[in-house]
């Protein structure tokens, strides 16, 4: 997918064709042996948070659980939030997960078999139902562990720094000009997205 992806944005946008240039090959690799849940719980802990210190609260979580390389729902409806607080997540993570959990044993939360079969506007709209799950929390399930190539996180502030420094604009792009512009991309928007996040780590 990456390869013909990468092809088509090259004819489509001249501007991201010289970054794709300088980046490289795209190594976006979804892990796909998340489960829904796992995933959304990975998200809510990344939320507002930089990689490194999300990932040190999601290990001392997981450590609450050491028989398990990750907790099932009904293990982590059963802790007390003052042990997930404990980890590091905050009050409204902890409700975040909590509701995650109720929701995936209820069913709302697809399982990883029922997910797959899912249109991406589908998945959006059920899984948004969810406390403290929005719409770029369900982009990055949809992009880091679906593997949909086709998503173009707009909110999302790390896609639009990218943009603006690529593209030379003195300000951030509002979301709706990054949509507009984002069109020519299609459908291969998650890619594009990549490759925006990947012009923060290149040199000035």
């Amino acid at each position: 997918m990456t390869s013909q992806a990468v092809k088509h944005l090259r004819h489509a946008d001249k501007t991201l064709a010289r970054l794709i240039k300088k980046v490289g090959p795209c190594r976006l690799t979804p892990a796909n042996h998340r489960s829904p849940f796992q995933a959304l719980v990975q998200a809510v802990a990344h939320q507002q948070l930089n990689g490194t210190a999300a990932n040190t609260i999601l290990r001392r979580v997981r450590a609450l659980y050491p028989r398990r390389r990750f907790p099932k729902p009904e293990e982590v409806l059963a802790t007390p939030d003052e042990q997930l607080r404990g980890a590091g997540l905050s009050r409204a993570k902890t409700a975040s997960v909590k509701d995650i959990a109720a929701k995936t044993l209820a069913g709302v939360v697809p399982t990883s078999r029922a997910i797959k079969k899912m249109s991406d506007a589908e998945i959006l709209e059920r899984l948004t139902t969810v406390r403290g799950v929005g719409p770029w929390t369900v982009e990055m399930l949809l992009m880091f562990t679906l593997g949909r190539a086709d998503v173009l996180p707009v909110t999302d502030y790390g896609v639009r720094c990218g943009f603006a420094r690529v593209y030379g604009l003195a300000a951030l792009p509002t979301p709706k000009e990054l949509l507009a512009h984002g069109e020519r991309w299609r459908p291969y928007r998650s890619v594009a997205s990549w490759y925006l996040w990947r012009a923060l780590e290149l040199p000035v």
